[in-house]
């Protein structure tokens, strides 16, 4: 079993694959003329989540596929989007730039998803 320090650098990684796979997946059937920006990326989310939930369980916190972490991760995913929304419309709300959004997001959201995955997702 990995490290604190492992599976945080390994968290890291793999949510920058993800991301990846997101990006390739939206500009793909974006230029594809396949689905719509909304769309594609409603799809993309799927994916990226998805592909995330065998990288980091596998990968970066070392366990085995199964419903109950399937379920736990994907709650987490949610409730980190949600999060990443409540501060990004806070923030706009108070008539702040749209980059002190992008940056408390940045800096809040995956550490916050990291423990709850951590401590919860795969307890």
């Amino acid at each position: 079993m990995p490290g604190p320090s492992t599976k945080l650098f390994r968290f890291g990684v793999a949510g920058l694959a993800a991301t990846c796979v997101h990006v390739l997946t939206a500009a793909g059937l974006i230029e594809g003329g396949i689905l719509g920006p909304a769309a594609a990326n409603g799809v993309a989310f799927v994916t990226a989540t998805v592909f995330s939930y065998f990288l980091n369980t596998t990968w970066s916190f070392s366990k085995r596929i199964g419903r109950d972490t399937f379920f736990r991760f994907v709650a987490v995913s949610a409730a980190a989007g949600s999060i990443a929304a409540a501060l990004s419309g806070t923030i706009e709300h108070y008539g702040m730039h749209y980059w002190v959004g992008i940056a408390a997001v940045v800096l809040i959201v995956p550490p916050l998803t990291f423990l709850m995955h951590n401590y919860w997702s795969y307890r």
